[in-house]
Parts: structure tokens; sequence; C-alpha cells
């Protein structure tokens, strides 16, 4: 077996299904998981200059621009806060030696959805009756 900096997607995915979750599962997750929450943090920052760089324009069209990038701006902040949020909650599931597992069954989320997104807290059966569900009631 190698060390964590040699692992690869597709040697976590080779590993036996008996080794799930273990030490070097976990550390290699909880590594993605801090390089994730730096990337979001230098996002984040790149966005609070930009939101912070208002100019004004005489021209209603290039205002009309400057505000729908705002808006974006705003809405980019509001996606990467939120993904930050999951990121903290996932770092705190591996301390607390939950990551990995559904957080409604108990079941083994799987390495294939948690190298997809290593925020993942719920089995793909619970996460599709979550969006099912959800489907049904906005369609209203």
């Amino acid at each position: 077996m190698g060390t964590v900096v040699d692992m690869t997607d597709d040697y976590i995915r080779g590993m036996s299904d008996d080794d799930y979750m273990n030490d070097v599962q976990v550390e290699f997750f909880r590594l993605r998981l801090l390089k994730m929450r730096e990337e979001v943090l230098a996002r984040e920052l790149d966005v609070k200059e930009r939101l912070h760089q208002r100019e004004v324009f005489a021209d209603p069209a290039d205002r009309a621009t400057a505000e729908e990038e705002h808006w974006l701006d705003l809405r980019l902040r509001e996606r990467e806060s939120m993904l930050l949020r999951k990121i903290d909650e996932s770092m705190r599931r591996i301390r607390d030696k939950e990551y990995g597992f559904c957080t409604k069954t108990g079941e083994a989320i799987g390495i294939p959805r948690l190298l997809a997104r290593p925020t993942a807290s719920v089995c793909v059966d619970v996460k599709g009756q979550d969006e099912k569900v959800e489907t049904h009631f906005r369609d209203r």
C-alpha cells in the first residue's frame, strides 16, 4: 500500500470493500476536502474584491451589465458559502469518525459517490428519494 501522497482516485476506487473508510481512505478525503476549502476561500476573496470595486457608469447599458455582474457575484458568494459549510461539516464528520456513512440510514455512501462529491452526507438512494420529494413539491 502506498502513501497518501501517492493515492489517486483509481487507487482508492480499486481498494477492497473491506477497506471502506480505513485510515488511508479517510486521510485521502480529508486532504481532498482541505484542498477544496483552500480553493473556495481563494475564490471567495476574488469575489469580495470584485464586489468592493463598484464603478459608476453613465451609460444605462453599462450600468445594467455591471449590476448583473454584481448580482452574479453575490449569487456565487452565496453558493461558495454553502459549499464551505458542507466542507466544514464533512471535516467534522471525519473528526467524529462518521465520514463516508449516510446520515439518514447509516449505510456506506460509497467511494464512487465520495470521489464525485466529497461533501456527500447521504447515500445515492436517499439522495434520489429527497430529489423526488423536492421535485414533487416544487412543481405545485
